[in-house]
């Protein structure tokens, strides 16, 4: 059976004499993947991210932090141990995340209505939801 290119089939490698022969490394970056889209694979990360919604807590549930929140204001002044889960809103999209600080309570800011810790963690009180004393 006779092909197309019989001719030239069985010819050796041609080696130019006047140009050096090219790296592999070289040889193979220009074959690389060409980014023809600056910050594609970023955004497609980014719209992948998953962020939680901010939970509206029942009547039962809020009195109960309200009585939690009294209790370190009356103790405020040993500056009291305890762990809050607070929602910290997501700044690119929709939702936020669920964030759990531990530490001392310095003081309860009431015109800003946040907790602040010894560190200077400040936390809104409106976006907590739990404490464990």
């Amino acid at each position: 059976m006779s092909g197309q290119y019989d001719d030239i089939i069985n010819m050796p490698h041609h080696v130019s004499e006047s140009r050096a022969q090219m790296s592999r490394r070289s040889r193979a970056a220009q074959f690389a993947p060409f980014a023809a889209l600056n910050g594609y694979e970023d955004a497609i990360g980014e719209s992948a991210r998953r962020t939680d919604c901010k939970a509206e807590l029942c009547a039962d549930d809020a009195a109960e932090l309200n009585r939690k929140i009294q209790l370190i204001g009356a103790r405020i002044a040993s500056e009291p141990y305890c762990k809050i889960t607070y929602f910290v809103p997501d700044k690119h999209k929709p939702g936020g995340t669920y964030i759990t600080a531990a530490g001392n309570v310095r003081l309860i800011e009431e015109a800003t209505r946040q907790l602040v810790f010894v560190g200077g963690l400040r936390i809104p009180v409106d976006d907590i939801v739990g404490i464990y004393l």
